[in-house]
């Protein structure tokens, strides 16, 4: 397994900003799937994000609908990082926000489920409100 550290959280006001950042360290993460999760009070933990490699150079990006055109996943390998750039943020995106990683090269219909992930960081905390 690896290990994963998130940071960045905060509060917000809506239609505001913030990055999240997460540290890998254990092993190199940059051939599998790296993601973002989140899980708001009294519901289950939801996918946000995904980039995985698809091979040479590539990654390819995916996004839950609710974040679409909103959030942008970025991955630095040569750092064992990952990012997340939250912007119009609105009170529904309050949660606890985690990161995750792979050791398996997933197809894209395994990529939102959290089963699929053996890695989790400890959560950083996103509160948007006025």
């Amino acid at each position: 397994q690896v290990q994963l550290v998130e940071s960045g959280g905060g509060l917000v006001q809506p239609g505001g900003s913030l990055r999240l950042s997460c540290a890998a360290s254990g092993r190199s993460v940059s051939n599998y799937p790296l993601g973002w999760f989140r899980q708001a009070p009294g519901k289950e933990r939801e996918f946000v994000a995904t980039t995985r490699w698809i091979g040479g150079v590539a990654y390819s990006k995916h996004y839950a609908d609710s974040v679409k055109g909103r959030f942008t996943i970025s991955r630095d390998n040569a750092k064992n990082t990952l990012s997340l750039q939250m912007n119009s943020l609105n009170p529904e995106d309050t949660a606890v926000y985690y990161c995750a990683a792979s050791s398996t090269r997933l197809i894209l219909s395994e990529i939102w489920k959290t089963r699929n992930y053996d890695s989790w960081g400890q959560g950083t905390q996103v509160t948007v409100s006025s």
